[in-house]
């Protein structure tokens, strides 16, 4: 593909996203809208607990403090500079195979995603036992800045994913090209429109599609209308029937679709839109 489609001395507008944060039965407060409603812990009698201010007696509900918003802002092309995670402080998981080191890189530009928090997401991803490690012919551990690795996942905004890319500059999709994984900060924050998964699955695929493909694993499509999706099919772009699946091992065994792709057309590039 290509060529750099987006100029660097353009000024470019930020794009921002605002996500609440969610404590108690929810996802972690790590930037991600939670699963469900947050409840609070059932008394001995098996009935909710009132929530109240601490020190304060009595009967009645108190409306909980808001938690806080985090800014996710972006510009349209970053400068391509990079913060690098540290090393996991615990072996990857897989007990056997080819041991692959791989980093984990965000463009300096993105604010509100820091490093470790996306670290921690790619490498639980990589660590599943539904992931890449099941077939028990590769170990994958992530290390840091200063170890050799035979690949590294960045986080990127669009343009500059076109750069590391070089492939066609849609500014939408994520890639893989050589070494580099590529994460497009805009599917990160956005997801697709209608993925069932929701952000956290969609976040799950997209690590593992395009890990795939470092582990040289092709396109697939769907094998059967109404089956889950191939962890290898372009689910960004169309389900053709499947629905939507993070995992290439989601029952224990690889599960595949035919060896191909659709003519599935690239949604416009979204530069820096604010992301609703």
């Amino acid at each position: 593909m290509s060529t750099k489609a987006t100029r660097r001395g353009q000024a470019a507008p930020v794009a921002l996203l605002l996500v609440t944060l969610l404590t108690g039965c929810g996802q972690p407060a790590t930037g991600h809208p939670a699963s469900g409603p947050t409840t609070t812990r059932p008394t001995s009698g098996g009935h909710p607990a009132t929530p109240r201010p601490a020190g304060v007696a009595g009967s009645g509900s108190v409306a909980p403090t808001p938690s806080p918003a985090v800014v996710i802002s972006y510009p349209a092309t970053g400068g391509n500079r990079w913060s690098v995670a540290p090393a996991e402080t615990t072996p990857g998981r897989g007990g056997g195979g080819r041991l692959l080191r791989y980093r984990v890189a965000v463009e300096r530009d993105i604010r509100g995603l820091p490093v470790a928090d996306v670290a921690a997401e790619v490498s639980a991803t990589l660590n599943d036992p539904r992931g890449w490690t099941a077939g028990g012919t590769r170990r994958l551990h992530r290390v840091g800045a200063d170890t050799p690795a035979d690949f590294t996942v960045y986080l990127a905004t669009p343009g500059t994913r076109d750069e590391l890319c070089q492939d066609n500059p849609d500014g939408y999709t994520s890639c893989r090209k050589g070494d580099k994984v590529v994460l497009n900060v805009a599917r990160w924050v956005k997801s697709v429109p209608g993925y069932s998964a929701g952000l956290a699955g969609y976040r799950q695929y997209m690590v593992n599609h395009e890990v795939g493909h470092r582990l040289g694993m092709g396109h697939e499509r769907c094998p059967g209308r109404g089956r889950p999706a191939p962890v290898m099919q372009q689910q960004t772009l169309g389900m053709h029937g499947c629905t939507a699946n993070a995992w290439p091992y989601p029952d224990g065994d690889r599960y595949t679709g035919p060896s191909g792709t659709y003519q599935d057309r690239i949604p416009p590039r979204e530069g820096a839109r604010p992301a609703r």
